[in-house]
């Protein structure tokens, strides 16, 4: 057993209580108390990426934790969707061939609602579409899941977090209950984080990306993980950012991404990451259990 594994269990011990009780986002989707397992834009290793088909995926594989992608329509909806274009993953082309660069930004919600968000995946995802966040947020509240939130291209959506937050707070996920264990804002833009806790200070927040250690200390103050690549982490670089306490004076976290492969869950388990970030849940569970 790692060492960080036997200082929880010492101190679940101490206190009489069990883990899945304890008021933070980072007891293992699993019921784990070793890390968080995130299913990546929903067990997008299984169903089309960043759909509705992505999160009951993961719930019925039992990941209680989900990441997506959040973007805005031309005429101001906020949908779940990666890039910033709709080429890859629907079949805009085909409907609207001569609307290139087929930009998110330049199609209204009742646009993209008709998009074929499944077939690209495999054809018995035909149909699927591509969820507005008000959809997104009521399955996940009906599954029970719980959300790390990525702000996509902030500089292309002036305004996005506020009309994010303002969402997410008409869905009954600003509340206590959420705030302390079910939800996470991140982002690959500092600025955008740092818009975010300012306007909720009480949001948990987490900065996309490995800034240089001499840096921390700034991000610190806004951000409560630092969630970065897995080929860029480090046992010292992991360390250095638990040594610092984030704007809820507590320590700092690191969640790892992409990891799709057994060998690599094993590698950044080993440097004590808190959570994996991965579109395939279930082969990253099997190999930190066994590790």
């Amino acid at each position: 057993m790692h060492a960080r594994v036997a200082v929880t269990a010492t101190a679940i011990a101490f206190f009489g209580i069990g883990i899945a009780i304890l008021p933070t986002p980072h007891a293992g989707a699993d019921g784990s108390d070793r890390l968080v397992v995130v299913a990546h834009r929903g067990a997008s290793g299984y169903a089309p990426e960043n759909t509705l088909a992505a999160i009951d995926r993961a719930a019925a594989m039992g990941f209680g934790w989900v990441e997506n992608d959040v973007q805005r329509t031309k005429d101001g909806r906020l949908v779940v969707i990666h890039d910033a274009t709709l080429d890859r993953t629907t079949d805009v082309k085909k409907l609207f061939p001569h609307r290139a660069p087929w930009r998110v930004k330049d199609f209204t919600a009742k646009e993209i609602a008709r998009l074929d968000a499944g077939s690209w995946y495999d054809h018995r995802y035909a149909g699927v579409r591509v969820p507005t966040l008000k959809q997104y947020m009521e399955r996940l509240s009906h599954n029970h899941q719980s959300l790390i939130l990525e702000i996509k291209n902030p500089e292309l959506y002036p305004g996005i977090e506020r009309q994010t937050l303002a969402l997410l707070d008409k869905e009954g996920w600003l509340d206590s209950g959420h705030l302390r264990n079910r939800l996470i804002v991140q982002s690959f833009s500092a600025a955008s984080v740092r818009t975010v806790h300012d306007l909720r200070p009480a949001i948990s927040t987490a900065y996309l990306g490995t800034p240089p250690v001499s840096e921390l200390q700034a991000y610190s103050r806004f951000a409560d993980q630092i969630n970065g690549e897995y080929t860029k982490l480090s046992l010292g670089y992991v360390s250095a950012v638990h040594a610092l306490k984030g704007p809820h004076d507590k320590p700092m976290r690191v969640f790892a991404w992409t990891v799709n492969k057994a060998d690599e869950a094993r590698r950044v388990d080993d440097f004590g990451v808190d959570g994996v970030i991965t579109n395939v849940p279930d082969v990253v569970r099997r190999a930190v259990t066994a590790n």
